[in-house]
């Protein structure tokens, strides 16, 4: 499960708005979603943003958090997800997040099976290698 606090506001009303539509399926997510009004899901990101992320308790040595921050860069991780990747507009937050979450993300993306709005996840993820995905994600939990 993801962590929503501190997510953009616009993130996470897009993200109920998806799984409304039916363009992301989750067996909790989705019925959850489906009853909301647009007014519902704006109210929940101004909530869910504004509570304070609860920082990890992940250590990571100095070797591999400089291999995380340069894999991030290398694959434009910050150009979305912002320099310090706390997320901007309808793009997440990625640090503090639960690694097996954005492991599973990414993941997801990588073979094509998570929704992707515009495609540029599906994009970066695809030159990623599992060492790559394990690295970036001990990277940004561990990050704060």
């Amino acid at each position: 499960m993801p962590s929503l606090a501190g997510q953009p506001a616009q993130f996470i009303s897009t993200q109920l708005i998806m799984y409304r539509e039916g363009r992301r399926k989750d067996p909790q997510m989705s019925p959850i979603a489906a009853g909301l009004s647009n007014a519902d899901m704006n109210a929940l990101g101004k909530y869910f943003s504004a509570q304070k992320l609860a920082p990890l308790a992940r250590k990571i040595d100095a070797g591999k958090a400089e291999e995380g921050r340069r894999l991030t860069e290398k694959y434009n991780c910050v150009a979305c997800h912002g320099a310090q990747l706390r997320g901007q507009q309808h793009i997440p937050g990625l640090v503090g997040q639960q690694p097996d979450y954005v492991r599973t993300q990414l993941r997801g993306f990588k073979a094509g099976t998570r929704f992707d709005m515009d495609g540029n996840m599906t994009a970066a993820a695809q030159p990623l290698s599992d060492k790559d995905i394990d690295v970036i994600v001990e990277y940004l939990a561990a990050a704060k």
